[in-house]
């Protein structure tokens, strides 16, 4: 019995963060998947972010993201924009997780994760 609740354990975190939205910051626009650029206000976003402290906590391409340190832990490499114009996908960070998520839907291919 314990045997069987360690591999359902282990198999359920495995696939827990293989869906979670793990993002890295890149250091140059050309290493980057998506041109991000932070507004200031909702009504201006394509999407809503909450950040999450560890992986686990993080979400689907819904908004709520965990910043990793290693780019080849990352679904997705953003690079931070100073300008809107130059940005693939506006955001806002908010500070509750029910307030995340995609404002422009038609964005949202943007963070889609890419197969392998």
């Amino acid at each position: 019995m314990y045997k069987e609740f360690t591999m359902f354990f282990l198999l359920y975190s495995l696939v827990n963060v293989s869906l979670a939205q793990s993002v890295f910051t890149a250091d140059h626009q050309i290493q980057a998947d998506v041109k991000v650029y932070v507004v200031q206000h909702e009504i201006q976003a394509d999407l809503k972010v909450y950040r999450v402290n560890n992986q686990i906590q993080a979400g689907n391409n819904n908004g709520i993201w965990f910043f990793t340190d290693h780019p080849i832990r990352a679904d997705k490499k953003i690079y931070f924009v100073n300008r809107e114009l130059q940005a693939d996908l506006k955001i806002v960070f908010v500070n509750n997780r029910i307030q995340a998520g995609w404002v422009n839907r038609n964005k949202k291919y943007l963070m889609t994760r890419k197969n392998l």
